[in-house]
Parts: structure tokens; sequence; C-alpha cells
């Protein structure tokens, strides 16, 4: 079972949190261009792919818990805590800034919300590489 939830943890991982921090940089191309519709588009894909990212964190649970008792994980060992706070960084910093910047461009100018959706979606994809690096480390 344990490998079970590893592959899950790791191919969620691959295949939702990878377009998760992907897609809002492509989005900002049509903020940039003025393309209102298919910003909307990607602004609701993200926020879908974000929600989907849930699965990742309870997989990462699963594993954690069907461990073998030597490594001694738990919630408070300092690699599992502090992916959980970057992951929780990555997933608000992109629904509550990305995704609205996406999803409500406005209508005037679009350097707003292009300038928010890059800040905030850069800063996500910052904290899911210090996630994967933790991940791999384990420190």
């Amino acid at each position: 079972m344990d490998t079970l939830f590893s592959i899950l943890h790791v191919t969620s991982a691959v295949f939702v949190v990878g377009p998760m921090a992907i897609m809002p940089m492509a989005a900002m191309r049509s903020l940039r261009h003025g393309d209102n519709e298919r910003s909307i588009k990607s602004g609701r894909s993200v926020r879908l792919l974000s929600y989907l990212s849930l699965i990742v964190m309870v997989t990462g649970f699963g594993v954690m818990g069907m461990a073998d008792p030597k490594y001694d994980l738990t919630i408070t060992t300092p690699w599992v805590l502090g992916s959980l706070v970057f992951y929780v960084v990555a997933v608000l910093a992109t629904l509550v800034v990305t995704v609205p910047a996406l999803v409500h461009p406005g209508r005037q100018t679009a350097n707003p919300a292009y300038a928010r959706a890059a800040i905030s979606s850069g800063l996500a994809t910052l904290c899911l590489v210090a996630v994967v690096i933790l991940m791999v480390w384990k420190p």
C-alpha cells in the first residue's frame, strides 16, 4: 500500500502541481495582449489545478503515515513542516492573488493584473521548487 501511495503522490505532483506552477506564466501572455477571454479561462484552469493539488498533500500524509518507524517521521519533522509551509504559501499566493488577476484582468489596462500575476506566480513557483528540494534532500 505504501508503494501505491508513493506512486500516487509523485504522479499527482508531476501532473497536477507542475501545470499549476507553469500555466500562470503562460497565461500572462494573454494579459499582455489584452486577451481577456483566454486569461479568464486560464485562471479557471489554474484554480482547478490548485484545488486538485490537495491530492498531493493528502497522499503525502499517507506516505508519511506508512513510512518505516525507523525514520521517525511526523508533521514536526523539519523538512516535512517546511514543505507544508512552502506548499501552503504557494497555494494561497495562487488562489488569492494569481487567479483573481487572471479571472478579473480589468478593462482599461492589463498592467496591474499582469504585475500581480507575475509576482504571485513567481513566488508560488519558487515555493514549489523549495518543496521539491526539501522532499529530495530531506535535511
